[in-house]
């Protein structure tokens, strides 16, 4: 064979381990420094508001440090104290409300049995009962079954939610610390950011670090572009649906249209996973006008979702509408729900290395040792 050949196939082993060292190495490291992973994001985006301070204001950069993640752990915590007081508030509204729909349900079951029809229905299958002693045996098998068989569904749920409430409040601890380790890991990179910088710099050779500089901006700006998308079609659906509900004189409408707006983050469900259940239940219940106005209202909402998403998505993120629709689908097939967020991140990611000629300087390498 021609040593040439033989040359180019030693390269591509070359790449191909090396690529599969670098993804082992992702999968097997990322959960033993993942505190770090999310310091060093935070040291990131604060980056440069403590170059403000230090600059503008003659703070040292300690201080700067300091005040930024003081500030940036009070909005936190005022933002996730607002959430669960909000929903506090939701939850002993839902109480209040709970024994009187619990009412109408006993009402209308009450009044569907005491219906002729199915008087008449029990009345034949009390008789068939009694005149068939061979099939209550049976009979009274399968109840036994089914009453068992709710009694561990009933069993089953309430132990689930006992063990997720007990396995909350026993990893608050280890929340706790993760979130000092992280704050002091942000603290850290931050206050000697450009000291870290030069040290990982020297690690690398120029050429490497001009590639890993042009894909990381371009990722970086990809992945602001695909949260700047999210961010304006959860906007978009929240102000739809909370000026449809205060047409239709909900109670709570800017409440529920924001959580909507939340819900809508949801992958392949979105604004389906909240509206369709409320929907079937106001029909359920009798209130037709206000099914029927939710029903018009979740078509809007689908409606412009459908004419804006693909848009949104790909002015935001780089793609064009139809690589983001087959990158959606692809990803549902392969990785199920999360599949949708994971087909365009791959195409984001794909066509960055594209475009910072990492696969034209692999193919060169392989085939003249470039």
């Amino acid at each position: 064979m021609d040593p040439a050949l033989w040359k180019r196939l030693g390269r591509a082993v070359i790449v191909l381990v090396g690529i599969a060292a670098v993804v082992l190495a992702i999968v097997f490291v990322t959960p033993l420094v993942y505190p770090f992973i999310f310091g060093w994001l935070i040291a990131y985006a604060i980056h440069p508001v403590v170059n403000f301070l230090q600059r503008r204001l003659k703070l040292p950069r300690w201080i700067g440090v300091t005040l930024t993640l003081l500030a940036f752990v009070a909005a936190v915590v005022t933002i996730v104290s607002a959430l669960v007081t909000r929903i506090v508030v939701e939850i002993i509204h839902l109480s209040r409300t709970l024994n009187s729909t619990i009412d109408w349900w006993r009402d209308q079951f009450q009044r569907l049995v005491a219906a002729p029809e199915i008087q008449n229905l029990i009345d034949k299958v009390s008789s068939f009962y009694q005149n068939n002693p061979n099939y209550q045996n049976t009979i009274n098998a399968r109840i036994s079954d089914t009453a068992n068989l709710i009694a561990k569904t009933s069993t089953d749920l309430i132990t689930y939610i006992l063990n997720g409430i007990v396995g909350f409040l026993s990893s608050l601890p280890n929340v706790a610390t993760i979130s000092i380790v992280v704050l002091l890991a942000a603290f850290f990179i931050t206050k000697d950011w450009y000291r870290h910088r030069t040290r990982m710099s020297g690690w690398l050779p120029d050429h490497m670090r001009k590639t890993i500089s042009v894909v990381w901006n371009d990722l970086l700006r990809a992945l602001f572009g695909y949260l700047r998308s999210q961010f304006i079609m959860i906007s978009i659906t929240a102000v739809v649906v909370t000026i449809g509900l205060l047409i239709l004189r909900v109670d709570y409408a800017i409440s529920i249209g924001l959580l909507i707006g939340l819900v809508d983050l949801l992958p392949y469900l979105g604004v389906g996973a909240a509206m369709v259940p409320w929907i079937a239940y106001t029909f359920i219940y009798g209130d037709l006008s206000l099914g029927i106005g939710l029903s018009v209202l979740y078509g809007v909402v689908l409606v412009a979702r459908s004419m804006i998403e693909p848009k949104v998505l790909a002015s935001s993120v780089g793609l064009d509408p139809l690589p983001t629709l087959i990158g959606m689908f692809v990803g549902l097939k392969l990785f199920g729900v999360v599949g949708l967020i994971i087909g365009p991140v791959s195409l984001v990611i794909l066509s960055t290395i594209h475009n910072a000629n990492v696969f034209r300087d692999l193919y060169a390498y392989i085939m003249k040792g470039k």
